[in-house]
């Protein structure tokens, strides 16, 4: 067996069903006693559920959380943080109340404890991501990572399926990434292909049964392990491409990752012959890329960049951007192949 090098990552993970109800001992666990609730505008009533649940320990909320973490809005939740005199924060929600409570620890010395109700896998992360100017940066920093994290998948039960899907797609391209990370070792690999597995046999029946408590059980189980297995090794390309199209476009973070990765995935299929193995027997398909991309036809998701009100002529200026500082990625890294990927991202062809 070859050699390697694995950072296992700290963390107080809690899963089940009804888990939501220990939020209050959690809390007191970890001697905090001034929570600030994040969400987002839209779930503002979860914030009340959370506030009620843990009581006198409340003493302020945000629910401006944003898609992609504008940095002007880490600096108005700061101000609140500050004012509240707050030692932790409590973020329910999805990738951007996750990351907007990651920019608060960057910033301070605040524990966070996240409640995801979306499959993103940001949770399990010590990845930040800022966007200003139009520009989104990235980095890694172990004071970000969530000091707890509840899965209670009740909480997802009235995620609708436009979101769900995607949500999980979006972290099957974490294990996908994982795979072929050149920091990849054998534990997160088998983490990763554990994850492809437990999302890519669920999210179909997630979409089309909502109400199905085990297939959402199974959705968030593979995500936890998504955010896990990118916890530990770097980003590629899939990642870079997305963070571009999202940071510098305002495009939606989890429909850009469902729709690039079969792309993505095809890119780098040639030099990475093991990692397309293990995506293969994680979803019973023939091959890597194209499973994906039936996988996104299964689940309704939007099939090129085009649905999502991108435009053709920005194509260029994307490749422009996302080959200025690229990513490690098994596959050479030109202007012309990254044009040619997010052209037939575009029109949404089979790969």
């Amino acid at each position: 067996m070859n050699e390697f090098t694995y950072n296992a990552l700290p963390g107080h993970i809690i899963f089940g069903a009804g888990k939501l109800q220990s939020l209050a001992d959690e809390i007191d666990r970890l001697g905090c006693s001034r929570v600030l609730v994040l969400t987002t505008p839209e779930q503002i009533d979860q914030g009340e559920m959370i506030k009620e649940l843990i009581g006198d320990r409340w003493v302020a909320s945000f629910n401006q959380a944003t898609m992609h973490v504008p940095t002007d809005v880490v600096d108005q939740a700061l101000d609140v943080a500050e004012a509240a005199n707050v030692d932790c924060v409590v973020g329910i929600g999805g990738g951007s109340t996750t990351g907007l409570g990651k920019a608060l620890a960057l910033r301070s010395d605040l524990l966070i404890v996240a409640i995801p109700t979306t499959y993103a896998g940001s949770e399990m992360t010590p990845i930040w991501g800022l966007t200003e100017n139009g520009i989104k940066k990235t980095g890694r920093d172990p004071r970000v990572l969530p000091t707890s994290v509840i899965y209670d998948p009740d909480l997802t039960l009235s995620l609708p399926p436009f979101i769900s899907g995607p949500s999980g797609v979006n972290a099957i391209a974490h294990c996908v990434e994982a795979l072929y990370a050149p920091d990849a070792n054998p534990i997160t690999s088998l983490i990763a292909e554990e994850g492809i597995n437990a999302l890519s046999s669920s999210l179909a029946t997630v979409v089309n049964e909502p109400g199905n408590k085990d297939a959402r059980a199974k959705a968030l189980y593979g995500a936890y392990l998504a955010g896990s297995a990118l916890a530990a090794v770097g980003m590629s390309l899939h990642h870079k491409l997305c963070h571009t199209l999202g940071g510098s476009f305002d495009l939606p973070h989890a429909d850009v990752h469902t729709i690039i990765l079969p792309y993505a995935t095809r890119y780098n299929a040639e030099a990475t012959p093991e990692a397309m193995q293990r995506i293969c027997r994680a979803m019973g398909t023939e091959d890597a890329a194209q499973g994906l991309y039936d996988l996104n036809r299964s689940i309704g998701a939007k099939s090129g960049l085009k649905d999502l009100g991108f435009e053709e002529n920005d194509i260029e200026k994307a490749a422009d951007i996302a080959t200025q500082n690229p990513y490690a990625n098994p596959a050479p890294v030109t202007k012309e192949g990254v044009i040619k990927l997010l052209t037939d991202a575009y029109h949404g062809v089979r790969p």
